[in-house]
């Protein structure tokens, strides 16, 4: 096996930079660049690194993980360095010159997968955590990493094993027949892991949203508010807000945290009929960012009582089926009334209605369990592999109440069982795990 090494901090400068090394000649190499006999295990040592002609490198402190307590069951060390490019660079190239070859993407979570430090739905949280856009997917992340959703998956794999177990016996002894009884136990157990399965997936319209987020695009007629209505939901004076009609002409988007949703947010050009080329650009680009986004927010002014450019524009946009936000409901001359659709009355300019329009965006999209405290599904991988799961396991369930023979019951359980396996690594191929891993970054 080979010792690997990579940064493990970002990129780039920065106060410090962790530069990490795992394998068999990973301590060695370290004690050659410090010019020392040993490290102690698991303390912080500050130490001057050098090159094989006695230049410095840096001062650095130096972390060993002797195997196989250590992140990745291999010798682990953790080189504290500070953070300029140049002396990372020296330092991991000083590495390499003495034995130690660049790591792959996620080689570190993969080698500690091998080592049985973690398994594979731990290791995809590892990447989440890294990924994750808001607070709500951080604790997703974390929790997975911690083993719940292998904890969860543990319970339907024992029974699933007790079902088969049974059924195999019964093949060896074929003059024996199960009682009635025990067939109707192990229906009803098929069915509760079945029901199980089928909880955690439905799970994962909620789950997708907190880690891949939603794209939101504010639109509406000119001049009915829209630049300031993304300026308040990003808390930030983004938008060029006027009063002359048409002010925005291009499409603007910013990332902002709602209810831990990461939503992309919007702002788009005004619709309306215009001779203006460079307005007439900015309306095209609306109409793609509405046909992209998985919600659309209509704003109309609630100052001025509904006109037929209202109505038109409330037509041409129902197949996005958009929340219509009403805004200006601070002003004297609020009255606007759409007795045909729900509408969310708000105020861009004091903030007024914000937080229920908060709450009407998460539940257009469809994510009311995102906060809950609930665990999620929030990989596709993970998801695919449930329906696929609670298939085969409805196709046991029926062979089994059929009274078919028990090799035609225990073909679709043996498949459950393999596919659930597949979510923490027991029966993943070594195609899928490099696929998996590709999309790990370096160093970690």
């Amino acid at each position: 096996m080979n010792t690997v090494v990579a940064l493990s901090t970002p990129r780039g400068r920065g106060a410090l930079a962790v530069i990490r090394l795992s394998g068999p000649q990973a301590i060695s190499i370290v004690q050659q660049m410090a010019r020392v006999d040993s490290f102690e295990a698991r303390h912080a040592t500050l130490s001057q690194l050098r090159t094989a002609d006695e230049e410095i490198l840096d001062q650095v402190l130096v972390s060993c993980f002797p195997s196989p307590h250590s992140l990745t069951g291999e010798d682990v060390v953790e080189i504290s360095c500070h953070g300029s490019p140049a002396i990372v660079r020296r330092i991991i190239d000083t590495t390499l010159a003495l034995g130690a070859v660049l790591a792959g993407p996620g080689e570190f979570t993969l080698r500690a997968l091998s080592n049985g430090k973690i398994n594979l739905a731990q290791a995809e949280a590892i990447r989440d955590l890294i990924a994750a856009q808001t607070e709500a997917a951080v604790k997703q992340a974390a929790r997975q990493l911690n083993g719940e959703l292998s904890n969860a998956l543990d319970p339907f794999k024992e029974k699933l094993i007790e079902v088969i177990v049974l059924l195999e016996s019964a093949l060896e002894f074929v003059e024996d027949d199960l009682p009635a009884p025990q067939l109707n136990q192990i229906e009803q157990t098929l069915r509760l892991v079945a029901a199980g399965v089928d909880q955690l997936s439905a799970s994962y319209s909620a789950g997708r949203l907190l880690r891949d987020g939603a794209r939101v695009a504010i639109t509406g007629r000119p001049n009915v508010g829209k630049s300031s209505l993304f300026n308040s939901l990003v808390r930030s004076e983004r938008a060029i807000v006027t009063d002359v009609p048409g002010t925005t002409r291009d499409t603007l988007s910013e990332s902002i945290d709602i209810g831990g949703v990461p939503v992309l947010l919007t702002d788009t050009a005004g619709l309306r009929e215009t001779s203006d080329n460079i307005e007439t650009l900015g309306i095209e680009r609306t109409h793609r960012a509405m046909s992209d986004a998985d919600l659309v927010l209509l704003v109309i002014d609630g100052s001025s009582e509904v006109g037929p450019e209202d109505r038109d524009l409330l037509e041409r946009t129902a197949d996005s089926a958009p929340l219509v936000v009403v805004n200006k409901c601070d002003l004297p001359s609020f009255a606007r009334c759409v007795p045909e659709v729900d509408a969310i009355n708000v105020s861009a300019r004091t903030g007024e209605g914000l937080p229920a329009l908060h709450d009407a965006i998460l539940s257009r999209l469809n994510s009311a369990g995102t906060g809950d405290g609930s665990l999620l599904i929030t990989n596709a991988r993970h998801y695919d592999l449930l329906c696929s799961a609670k298939r085969e396991l409805d196709l046991g369930r029926a062979c089994l109440v059929d009274r078919r023979s028990e090799e035609l019951v225990l073909a679709p359980l043996h498949n459950a069982l393999r596919l659930l396996g597949q979510i923490t690594g027991e029966t993943t191929t070594e195609d899928i795990l490099s696929e998996i891993f590709a999309t790990f970054c370096i160093g970690k």
